[in-house]
């Protein structure tokens, strides 16, 4: 069954979340969108318009790997960054949270009831599996970020309710690909494995 269409491929070049003087904080620079990706069990690598392979700071063979396993593919949904600019204002754009994929789609998927197996279906109709999907947790700094707090400051109520909100899926899900590397680009579907 069809879920919806890649609108957006992107990579983290390094880690959004930056160490300060005392505290950590949320920095979307080193998002960098792409019109491929390379998947390979150990992640994704973007290809930019020149062809250069750009390597996600989730790949298992980036030099600051922040890969764990169960994080080499991040998803995320239109709706869901709809539903969060309506909660936190129209600065939320999309992709802002980071995902490898951003899918458009009518459905949201936020009581973590994203299938744990899915497909990527190309335009040459190769079927590529997509497993171990799950929730991505929101981190504080990214919910410290979406509501202009401070860095500095102590989270209050309004981070930790932010935060809660953006569990269960609104953040976004993980997903493992352990098949021989394939490529996918703007305007692939996502499906129901």
């Amino acid at each position: 069954m069809l879920i919806g269409t890649i609108t957006r491929l992107q990579i983290q070049r390094s880690s959004l979340k930056i160490q300060g003087d005392s505290n950590r904080y949320y920095d979307p620079e080193p998002i960098t969108s792409v019109p491929r990706l390379d998947l390979d069990p150990g992640g994704v690598v973007g290809i930019d318009e020149d062809g250069e392979h750009l390597i996600d700071v989730h790949h298992r063979d980036h030099p600051m790997s922040k890969n764990r396993n169960l994080n080499g593919i991040s998803i995320g949904f239109l709706p869901h960054y709809e539903q969060m600019r309506q909660r936190v204002g129209s600065h939320l754009l999309d992709g802002l949270a980071g995902e490898n994929l951003l899918i458009d789609t009518s459905a949201v998927f936020t009581d973590g009831n994203l299938p744990r197996h899915l497909i990527l279906e190309t335009a040459d109709g190769r079927r590529i599996d997509l497993v171990d999907v799950q929730v991505a947790e929101p981190c504080v700094e990214f919910t410290k970020f979406c509501l202009h707090y401070p860095p500095e400051q102590k989270p209050d109520r309004s981070v930790t309710e932010t935060l809660d909100f953006l569990r269960r899926g609104m953040r976004g899900y993980y997903a493992t690909y352990e098949g021989a590397p394939t490529r996918i680009s703007v305007g692939d579907r996502l499906l129901t494995g």
